[in-house]
């Protein structure tokens, strides 16, 4: 948003560090951050803010020294940063001369209500502040490298304690299981409460199969719902698990209305399996496969299907701390609530993309869904969510896969020319005008996000939004036909 100009994000309750992100809005004028729990230093990097006339920081934890940098504003004249840690001289400039820095207690300069930076004193008590000085430094870096040393023997020693223990684990049942408590539940008894729940997850209480684990339903005696992947047997490296775990850690971490929340995780020699929310609709495959079901999925409600899975998947994409490629985006891993609202599901699969690494990882997906540069490369990018995305799509919109639309038809080359909307699924009454302009920007997308080489698909941001405004971008219905759909 480079050409913001006033943004008020006060009296909320946002935490850790204000984003170096901020500097970039070279247009702000007005810049209200107050009555939260920001922590942390300001960064430098909102002096080059040189619009900016007003900055309220006030009401914070924020700590360290007000960047020097800060002195260079041109346009800054009224600065509230009180009641936070600050600490140190405050910049050299005639706005801060007149800021509010109460309740800053480390704070000082040449400002009514602020100690001075350098109290004169005697050459005396200043080589004996030297002294002391010394001490001060040398005596708790002794105790910190003595500290460090005893933690690393400690360590060593609690890992092959931890070891051993695992080895007899078969007689330490509940006391080795480790529990993320997470949202309402508490860690410690959601174990036994699963457990019971399902019956030591008994067939009778399993909802559905896939190729990284099996899911059961869970009654707790709360009163809620929620389902419970029970996931295969994670690989013996301890590297492959500690992966595992990491990217557990990422996905809690993930707030988002269309993917399913991830409520908690616990792990154990016996058992390892994952906490979600119950979504009671159950899967998009299985909707589309039922008639009955089928018919209830009207032309509006699948185009909003689409949006909301190319929302969640732009969000994993671009808006998270590191990129995470799902690597199974299909029909079944799509979870419908009750007001028919899509969750992308089933995040066994995926992939945190690392900055500084090749990201190359095992084949991974649903047959019908994977990108066909997999099948001769192993490196992971986000084009190959896109992929199976317009895949999907093109699902929703005809109700069958695709490769089971082609085999319905007997010559597909004699019908190559057929129509988009004869192509639609004929289980539901033509599409009126709006929407049948809809479905048509969702097929012409689709047909881009399958695109044979990674480079020439769009990203799931540019899909995103050309889907929220699918007015900018209109496509004749007969420029869309069976063969420019098989073609790509």
């Amino acid at each position: 948003m480079s050409r913001l100009i006033y943004l008020n994000l006060s009296n909320n309750r946002f935490t850790q560090q204000i984003p170096i992100q901020l500097g970039n809005l070279f247009q702000m004028s007005q810049l209200d951050l107050s009555h939260n729990s920001l922590e942390g230093n300001i960064p430098s990097a909102m002096s080059r803010l040189q619009s900016l006339e007003d900055l309220n920081l006030s009401h914070n934890n924020l700590s360290g020294i007000i960047p020097t940098s800060f002195a260079q504003m041109p346009g800054l004249l009224n600065i509230d940063m009180s009641y936070n840690q600050l600490q140190g001289a405050i910049p050299d400039s005639k706005a801060f001369q007149n800021a509010s820095l109460e309740g800053n207690n480390g704070l000082c300069g040449n400002v009514v209500g602020l100690q001075p930076c350098n109290p004169s004193s005697g050459n005396k008590s200043t080589s004996n502040k030297d002294r002391k000085l010394v001490f001060l430094i040398v005596f708790p870096i002794l105790g910190v490298l003595l500290l460090a040393l005893l933690g690393i023997a400690l360590i060593r020693r609690r890992r092959r304690s931890r070891r051993q223990k695992y080895q007899h684990a078969e007689a330490s049942y509940v006391q080795n299981y480790e529990v993320f408590a997470i949202a309402n539940f508490d860690g410690r008894n959601m174990y036994a409460e699963i457990m019971e729940a399902t019956d030591s997850f008994g067939t009778a209480y399993c909802i559905g199969k896939g190729g990284y684990g099996t899911v059961y339903k869970a009654k707790l005696p709360s009163g809620s719902i929620v389902a419970v992947k029970k996931v295969y047997p994670l690989h013996d490296s301890e590297e492959a698990s500690q992966e595992f775990l990491n990217e557990i850690r990422a996905l809690l971490e993930i707030r988002h209305r269309n993917i399913v929340k991830l409520l908690g995780f616990c792990s154990n020699v016996h058992h390892s399996f994952l906490v979600y929310e119950y979504l009671e609709k159950g899967s998009l495959s299985a909707n589309l496969s039922k008639e009955l079901e089928a018919k209830k999925l009207n032309w509006s409600i699948r185009v909003n299907i689409v949006k909301g899975v190319a929302h969640a998947l732009s969000y994993m994409h671009h808006d998270c701390v590191l990129p995470i490629v799902h690597r199974d985006i299909s029909s079944n891993n799509i979870l419908l609530n009750d007001d028919y609202e899509p969750c992308v599901a089933d995040f066994g699969t995926a992939k945190l993309l690392y900055p500084d690494s090749s990201n190359w990882t095992a084949p991974a997906g649903t047959y019908g869904y994977i990108a066909p540069e997999l099948a001769f490369t192993m490196k992971v990018t986000e084009k190959c969510d896109v992929y199976s995305f317009g895949v999907l799509a093109l699902e929703v919109l005809m109700g069958m896969q695709l490769g089971d639309l082609v085999s319905s038809i007997p010559n597909p080359s004699a019908n190559e020319n057929t129509s988009l909307i004869d192509l639609l699924d004929q289980r539901l009454p033509p599409p009126t005008a709006d929407v049948e302009d809809e479905l048509i920007t969702i097929a012409r997308l689709a047909i881009q996000c399958r695109h044979s080489h990674p480079q020439s698909r769009p990203t799931m941001q540019m899909v995103s939004q050309v889907l929220s405004s699918p007015n900018t971008y209109s496509y004749r219905q007969q420029d869309i036909t069976l063969k420019s759909i098989i073609t790509n």
